[in-house]
């Protein structure tokens, strides 16, 4: 289960939502599996090229760039991991996310055009999903939520959007 993060925003209290230890589990894996890709290339690379050429400072390139990527396994996701978290409340999703560079979306539920879950192949595995909305500026993604989870967001969200259409609806009608 999603645990709780508190913060003060003007005066106001936004209670924010960290991920299960599924999603940390589903970061690593998909940065093992991405890190093997680059490893197997950087290894492409040097048995066809700087090997047989005997590039010397291509040799120590290489070396960095498998020091780094091996690297980056291991302290992306934990960093990932812990500074995500998402707010949802009644005018706004707020996600903040990052590893070097945070960022921050915020959407407001008005705005949303289309809602949708996803799930990858790591998602299935670590039954954890996407919420993936649709505004009309583009696509912000609530990701690595478990999967019953990201269902009850989407359904919620759907049921804000009905009702904001409805209370538009009611007041043209005046």
């Amino acid at each position: 289960m999603g645990r709780e993060y508190e913060d003060t925003e003007n005066g106001a209290e936004v209670k924010y939502e960290k991920l299960s230890k599924r999603a940390l589990h589903c970061m690593y894996l998909a940065g093992i599996i991405g890190g093997i890709v680059v490893l197997a290339i950087i290894g492409a690379v040097n048995v066809f090229w700087l090997f047989p050429e005997d590039v010397t400072v291509g040799k120590w390139i290489s070396l960095a760039l498998v020091v780094l990527t091996l690297l980056d396994v291991l302290v992306s996701p934990y960093f990932r991991y812990h500074r995500y978290r998402y707010s949802i409340n009644e005018e706004c999703i707020d996600i903040i996310e990052g590893y070097l560079f945070v960022k921050r979306s915020i959407v407001p539920i008005e705005r949303i055009h289309k809602l949708q879950t996803a799930k990858g192949p790591f998602d299935q595995i670590f039954k954890v999903a996407k919420v993936i909305v649709t505004t009309g500026g583009g696509d912000v993604t609530l990701s690595f939520v478990e999967e019953e989870k990201a269902e009850k967001i989407a359904e919620n969200l759907r049921r804000r959007i009905n009702e904001i259409v409805k209370e538009q609806r009611a007041e043209d009608g005046r």
